[in-house]
Formats: C-alpha cells, structure tokens, sequence
C-alpha cells in the first residue's frame, strides 16, 4: 500500500508543473464533497457564466467545432492507467466553466485551464481567453471495445447532463443530475448545473472510476457521488444529497420565482420524432427516428407498464403513481437497422438506460413529458420520478440509484412484452383509430393457439372503445390485439388507453399504456 500511495503521490507532483495546481493533503469523500455543497447553500447562486469572456458566449456552432482537445495532453495518458479524461472548451451554448479536480487517496488538485491543450484551427481568439477560463466539461476514455482502442465511455458536458456508453453502442439519450419544473407549462425550468467535479485517478488494475460533483442552482446545491464499470452494459451508482435554499436566498436572485412544483429525481432526456405508432408525419425517406421508443416502469408491486412515446404537437406531461418505485427507464427496443435505414445515426446502436432505486424511495411519481420536435436535433422526451413531499429549505434528502447503459435484451427486463405499436384509421369508419398491438415472449408463446387469452382493456377521455380483437401473430410468434375507438370529434383532448393480456385470471405481459391526442 505504501507503494501505491507513493505513486499516486509523486503522479500528482509529477503533473503538477504543467496540468495542476499545488496539491492539498486531504483525503475526498462524498462527505468532504457534501461539506462543501452544505456551505454554499449558505449564499446565493451565482452562475459562472458571469466569469466567460464575450468572445466564448458569442462562439457559432461552426466556429465552437473548429475547437479541438489534443489528444495527447489528455491526463493519465503518460501514466499507463486504465482511463483518460479529455477535457471541453467552454463557448457557444456551454457558458458555464467548471472547476475541475484530481484526487488520490491523500491528495487533492485542481486542473488548471491550459490554451495548449486545444487546437484553435481557424479561429484567432487565443489571446482575447484569461487563462483561468475553466473548461466547460470532460469525457472518459476506456478500452471499452478493443484492448488497444480508446472509446469514449461517457462525457459530461451542459448544465448536469451527462451520456455513457456500453459496450458497441453509439451516443443516444442523456441523464441529467437533477430537473427541476420540467413540463410546467406556467413556469420556466430550472436547469441546476455541475460546477465542481472531482477525478479520482485510478489505479493501474482499476475496473472502475469515482467522481464526485457540486450541483449549484437558485433553487438548491447538491453532492455527488458517480461509480462508473464500463462493459456490455456499463453501469453507473449514483450517490446524491440535495439540499434546498432558503427563500431569501432564492429571491436575492430571482424576485418572480415560483415555488417549485416538481423535483425531478434520476432524469433521463431523449428524442422521438416518430416511428411505427406516429399519427404525425414527416417528409423522410427513414421508416423511424428516435433514440427511444417507449418508457417502461416498474411499480413496487412488480407490475410492469409500457408506455409507447409519441412527438405531439404541444407539449403532453403525463404521471403515473410509482410509490417506492423498483425502477424506470427510456428504452430502445427497436433494434434492427432497417427500421432506420440511417448510416450516419446509428439508432439501432444507441443504448436503453434503466434506473433502479437503491434504498426506499417512498411516494411519488413518474413523470413523461413529450415536447413538439421539428426535426431530430431536439431532444423531446424527459422522464423523471418526483417525491410527494415538497422541498423544505435546509432539509437533506439523501437518493441512491444505478443507472444501467444497456440494451433492454441484456437484462431482461421485461421478457413478456409489448413489441410493437402501430396506430391508423379504420377503413370501414374513417374517423375511428385503430391501434395494433403485439405481445410476445415466454409466457406468451406457451398460450395454446386455439385458446387466446383476454384482453383486459380501458378507454379513458373523450373516446368510446368501439371492438377488440385478440389474434394469433404466426410471423412474430405474438399474440396481436386490436383497438378500435370513436374519438369524439368535437374535443381535442388526449385519449389514455390501457391493454392487459391475461389468461386465468392472470396477466401474461407487461400492461401497455397509451395516450393518443387528436391532430390539430
């Protein structure tokens, strides 16, 4: 162990004439993070965007790209250890720098801003950027694919979001550290950023990297704790305490801001432009766009629901009861390349992210909020649970979760499910939408063809349920129900519906959930 220690140590002096700052013997935890966090609940938020020079707000997305990190500055590349961090350039719409740390077991730094470690290609703006600018964010590098190979395994970049990868998958949807007001339609949403990070260098056998943040905005501060294990699924344990600021120090800030209606816990951000169940279309030679096909919850009683996702015209927020919920997650189940067709967005490739509470959670809510999308560069969908009590000022609420980078298959999670949504009219009645629905898995196929089992079905809103039919899919091995329903044409209010298989009494799959609103 004294070995070890030395190493890590003459590491930190080693990089410290040209990376670092003079290095603090302290020992970080989550509890020395959290005393920090605890202390700037103490004053108001300030943005560090205030501390961006000009030139860097006013940054085009043209010219923030011809920005490069080089690769050989990235830190613990010299040091033959199992990741590396490269940093971002603050600019454009990432305004707000970070402060940045490297940590052992008995020292801590932090990583100064170096211009050298960037290429500015075209752009001549090296002198008018004060060397303590800060970065806006990093990635991490890992042989996560080939043993010679450095990947990207995750970067966290933008307010408190972050993405990671598993093993052969490509960049989809995002997490975030904490949403706060999404999908208020009265109110504008807090966007809390990250704004202290710590790197805990790794040692040479290391499966594994620890971080720790600082979560500042008007409203809150929060502590940090992430564990990432890259592999087939890389997992990431979350540790987080939040604490809310006192009114006072709110209004210091912001005079109008409302109290704050929803707290969003473990939220995952993503995109649907449309796909088999879109009543809404787009002039697009690609089948399907999106980067997540349906949320998926799981309640404390072990009842799973599939809730297809939809790109509605305004903004739709539905919630769904999840006392002490088992887990949630934004999936991709979609998985073969023809349904995308697109050789440049591997959508077929991006990964599901799953969210499984450690510890009780208590009573809440899941929370799906679907925003109008023009095109595919707008991320729509944000999921999220929210605790039934509402924030106290000085109080610690204290969450545990991991979040699983997978594909749906490698877990199984629902192995008796929903496959497909496809959504129409009838030609009979024109007016009517029909929805065909097929189940398969397991329990499913072990149903005798000649017996199909009964759809338990609930139509809620301004529609009536006109037939339902349940049949046997021979080409997908699933049983196939049909929904027919009467909207009422005077009233543009969203439909819900609910399917349930069940055989004896007995639910065979995972109950699909539905809201269908008319078009405009």
């Amino acid at each position: 162990m004294k070995v070890k220690l030395l190493v890590w140590v003459s590491g930190l002096i080693m990089l410290a004439s040209t990376v670092t700052c003079n290095s603090e013997a302290v020992r970080v935890t989550f509890d020395y993070v959290l005393k920090k966090a605890i202390e700037r609940t103490q004053a108001p938020f300030r943005s560090p965007t205030q501390d961006l020079p000009d030139v860097l707000k006013n940054l085009t997305y043209d010219q923030y790209r011809e920005i490069e990190f080089r690769h050989e500055k990235a830190l613990w590349l010299a040091e033959d250890l199992p990741f590396r961090v490269e940093f971002f350039h603050p600019g454009y719409i990432y305004r707000e720098p970070v402060r940045i740390y490297e940590f052992t077991l008995t020292h801590v730094q932090q990583i100064r801003f170096v211009k050298d470690f960037f290429n500015y290609r075209a752009l001549k703006i090296g002198r008018q950027i004060p060397p303590d600018t800060g970065y806006a964010g990093f990635r991490i590098l890992h042989p996560l694919n080939e043993p010679e190979k450095w990947d990207e395994v995750g970067a966290f970049l933008g307010a408190s979001y972050f993405r990671i990868l598993g093993r052969g998958q490509r960049y989809g949807q995002s997490a975030r550290g904490l949403a706060i007001d999404c999908g208020e339609p009265d109110r504008p949403e807090e966007f809390p950023i990250f704004t202290d990070w710590w790197l805990g260098k790794p040692h040479r056998t290391d499966k594994e990297i620890l971080l720790y943040a600082i979560l500042d905005s008007i409203s809150c501060v929060g502590a940090y704790e992430f564990n990432i294990r890259p592999g087939e699924t890389t997992v990431v344990d979350i540790e987080a305490v939040i604490i809310f600021r006192t009114p006072d120090k709110i209004t210091a800030v912001d005079p109008a801001k409302k109290p704050i209606k929803t707290v969003g816990i473990a939220p995952l951000t993503s995109m649907f432009l449309f796909g088999k169940n879109s009543d809404r279309k787009f002039d697009d030679y690609r089948p399907e766009v999106h980067d997540s096909d349906g949320l998926l919850i799981k309640k404390s009683d072990g009842e799973l629901i599939w809730r297809p996702l939809c790109n509605p015209f305004s903004l739709r927020h539905q919630i769904f009861p999840a006392k002490n919920v088992r887990g949630f997650g934004l999936l991709q189940r979609e998985r073969d390349f023809a349904c995308y067709q697109d050789l440049f967005n591997y959508y077929h490739a991006v990964p599901s992210v799953w969210v499984e509470p450690r510890g009780y959670w208590g009573e809440g809510e899941i929370h799906l909020v679907e925003l109008n999308a023009p095109f595919e560069g707008f991320d729509n969908i944000v999921a999220f649970w929210n605790p039934a009590e509402k924030p106290i000022p000085g109080k610690q609420y204290r969450f545990a979760y991991t979040l699983y980078w997978t594909r749906e298959t490698d877990m199984k999670l629902s192995e008796n499910k929903v496959i497909s949504t496809r959504v129409g009219a009838d030609p009979r009645f024109p007016s009517w939408r029909k929805f065909v629905i097929d189940f398969a898995g397991p329990r499913l196929s072990a149903v005798p063809k000649d017996s199909p089992p009964e759809a338990e079905v609930t139509c809620s809103g301004p529609a009536t349920l006109q037939e339902v039919q349940v049949f046997h899919n021979p080409m997908m091995d699933s049983w196939r129900v049909i929904l027919k329903i009467e909207p009422d044409l005077t009233n543009k209010a969203p439909v819900e519906l609910k399917c349930r298989l069940k055989k004896d009494n007995q639910p065979l799959a995972e109950t699909w959930n539905y809201l269908w609103s008319p078009l405009p």
